[in-house]
Parts: structure tokens; C-alpha cells; sequence
């Protein structure tokens, strides 16, 4: 086989308590419901879980290490080291997951050294719906939030509303994490009469007296339709709720967690993350041509695609496919590879042959950025 060859993956899914027992088994084509939840599917090279070389069960971490220079690109591998840079997922969410923040490249280089990280990579991120998708993302323009607590109505939040008036959101979140535990159950009761804020009654019918719930007043309550996408940089606070997407991000599992979770939080790493900045939820600048429909963030780590038949896509550094529904023929240089629901492939280094795309399906295309 030519080491331009484009080789078929099989992708690893995690399970979570937050996942679905019918989305990626439908996408899939495995029995619906699944006997237990599953979230995540990841396709890359991410040395947690990664996805392995069809038919040889070769790890793609251990095949790229074979051979960086040829398979990812002199570029790639200049910018990058001998890695795969990003890592791309399909996300199928039935309940809520952690209100959590993800570090920028330079703390997560000294968070690595010093702190237990669990990569030494940022983890910025860009996820597009494939179905209705409800995010927390990022702080919501602070009048409008004194405007919302005005309309809830708890004495409680009294020093939220201040730090508020302070233009101090960093403050507010502050308090809502260290003490906003005491005032779930007024703040859920009253949020469920404002329809801008039922879904943090929602969260408080999960998480019960989790101070993550009083933080939540704080953030952007974004509903993506399908095609729509929320670009998350590091340090921006953010939860997802609900929904089936398509997320790329670098290759880090970096997440530190402040509420809405079993889980272990880390209020005061939280709190050393974050981005202060309030405005809407921030999203990808879309370009469209043709077949080829580019999410394009400032990251050089990574670029997420939509593509559909008729794409043509050009071989310059390491990719990879993965198809969402319907099926695709990836083909490059005399060989061609068959993807259906939840299939994906890596296409290696080769700015020589570009790859087309047919069939009647949808498919995600993940490169380096520029």
C-alpha cells in the first residue's frame, strides 16, 4: 500500500453518564438504544484513545510515530512536533456536562510541569450542530444579566447584582461558585417563570444545590441549528446541554471543571483560566465554495470543513474524513475508500494528489489551520 494511501479508521466511543443511547448507535448503524450511554466518538491520534489503523488494529499515535515526516508533512511537523494536531469528535449529549474552562497553549505548557495537566497542549474548540444544539457559552453582556436577575427576583443574589453594577464579572462568578450553593433552590424556582432562564431550572432539576447552576446566570444561552457552530477559545467558560454535534479541537484533553458535575472542580484553577471578556457567544466566520463549506477560527492547530460530493480536497498536511450520514467515497491517487454514518478516515501528507469526494452522504473534513 502507498504511503499516500488513505486509510479507513475505526474510531473509539466513550461512554458517559451524559451521552445518548441513540445517537451515535443510529449514526453508526448498531442497535438503537445502545446499553449504555454513549457521548464521545473520537477519530485522531489523542495517545487516550486512539482511533486504529482498519483491518491491522495499528493505534494512529504509533503509525504516525513511524514515520512523521512523511505522513503529517514537514510543515506540520515544523509547527507541531510528531503529533497529529488536532482531534476531532462527534458529541451525542442527552444531559447536561460540566460547566469547565480549557487552558490557552502557554498555561498548558506550565500546567503540564507543575500542575498535573493532563496534556501540555490549549485546547481551543469549534463545534458545529448536527442537530438542535443548546450551549452555555461565554459571559453574557453584564446589563443584560442584571436585567435578567432584576426579573428573577432573589435577594440572595444581591452581591452577584453588585459585582454586576461593579462592571466586575470575574466577581460575580467568584461569589456564584464559592457561595451560590446556598440559593439553588430559590434561584431554580424563580428561573423556572423566565423563559430566558428555564434551562437553569433545568440544570438545578440535575444538579441540585451544585453552585454551577447560580454560575450559569451568568453565561450566553446559545441554540444552534444544524450548520450553526460556537467557537469556544481557551478561557471561555462554557457548559453543553443538549444535542448531537461535530467538535475539532487541538489534540488536549485539558478540562478543568467548575460545577455541574460529580466530578472533582478546581474553582481556583477555573477562576486562574478564565477570559473576562462579556459579548455574545462568539462563532467561526463561515466561508462557503461549493461543495466545501470552511468554519475558519485563528487557530493554526486546526480547520473544520463540511464537505459533500464534488469537494475536492487538496493533500498538503495530515487529515482526516469523517462521514455523518448517507455514505462517501473518499479517493486519492488511484485508490478510493467507502465511509458511511460514523466511518472516518486519515488521509497522510501528500500535496501531489488531492482527494475527491462522491456519494450521497455528509462528511466532516478536519485539517491544520493557516
Amino acid at each position: 500500500m502507498r504511503g499516500s494511501a488513505v486509510r479507513k479508521l475505526d474510531a473509539v466511543v466513550r461512554e458517559y453518564h451524559w451521552g445518548s443511547r441513540t445517537a451515535l448507535a443510529e449514526m453508526r448503524g448498531e442497535p438503537s438504544p445502545s446499553p449504555t450511554p454513549q457521548a464521545e466518538l473520537w477519530v485522531g491520534a489523542h495517545p487516550d484513545d486512539p482511533s486504529r489503523l482498519a483491518g491491522c488494529g495499528v493505534p494512529l499515535d504509533a503509525h504516525l510515530a513511524a514515520n512523521p515526516a512523511g505522513l503529517l508533512g514537514p510543515a506540520s511537523l515544523a509547527a507541531f512536533g510528531p503529533r497529529l494536531p488536532f482531534l476531532l469528535k462527534v458529541l451525542a449529549v442527552d444531559a447536561p456536562l460540566s460547566l469547565q474552562v480549557h487552558p490557552d497553549r502557554e498555561r498548558a505548557r506550565t500546567g503540564f510541569a507543575e500542575h498535573g495537566y493532563r496534556d501540555d497542549r490549549g485546547k481551543p474548540e469549534v463545534l458545529v450542530a448536527l442537530t438542535d444544539f443548546e450551549t452555555l457559552s461565554g459571559f453574557r453582556d453584564p446589563a443584560a444579566t442584571r436585567a435578567l436577575l432584576r426579573e428573577l427576583g432573589v435577594p440572595g443574589l444581591d452581591p452577584m447584582r453588585a459585582a454586576l453594577a461593579a462592571g466586575d464579572t470575574a466577581g460575580a462568578l467568584r461569589w456564584a461558585l464559592r457561595e451560590g450553593g446556598a440559593v439553588v433552590d430559590e434561584v431554580a424556582r424563580a428561573a423556572a417563570g423566565v423563559p430566558a432562564l428555564r434551562h437553569v431550572a433545568d440544570l438545578a432539576r440535575v444538579h441540585p444545590a451544585d453552585a454551577g447552576v447560580v454560575a450559569a446566570l451568568l453565561l450566553n444561552a446559545v441554540v444552534l441549528e444544524p450548520g450553526q457552530a460556537v467557537y469556544v477559545r481557551p478561557g471561555v467558560l462554557h457548559a453543553h446541554l443538549r444535542g448531537v454535534g461535530v467538535e475539532l479541537m487541538a489534540n488536549s484533553d485539558n478540562v478543568l471543571r467548575a460545577g455541574l458535575t460529580p466530578k472533582a472542580v478546581d474553582v481556583p484553577g477555573v477562576l486562574s483560566l478564565l477570559d473576562h471578556r462579556s459579548g455574545p457567544a462568539e462563532a467561526p466566520v463561515v466561508e462557503v465554495d461549493g461543495p466545501l463549506r470552511t468554519y475558519r477560527t485563528p487557530d493554526p492547530e486546526f480547520r473544520l470543513h463540511a464537505v459533500r460530493a464534488g469537494a475536492v480536497l487538496p493533500g498538503d498536511g495530515p487529515q482526516l474524513l469523517l462521514c455523518t450520514g448517507g455514505s462517501v467515497v473518499v479517493a486519492r491517487d488511484g485508490e478510493s475508500v467507502v465511509l458511511r454514518g460514523g466511518e472516518s478516515a486519515f488521509l497522510p501528507h501528500d500535496p501531489a494528489n488531492a482527494a475527491s469526494v462522491t456519494g450521497d452522504g455528509e462528511a466532516f473534513w478536519a485539517t491544520v489551520g493557516g
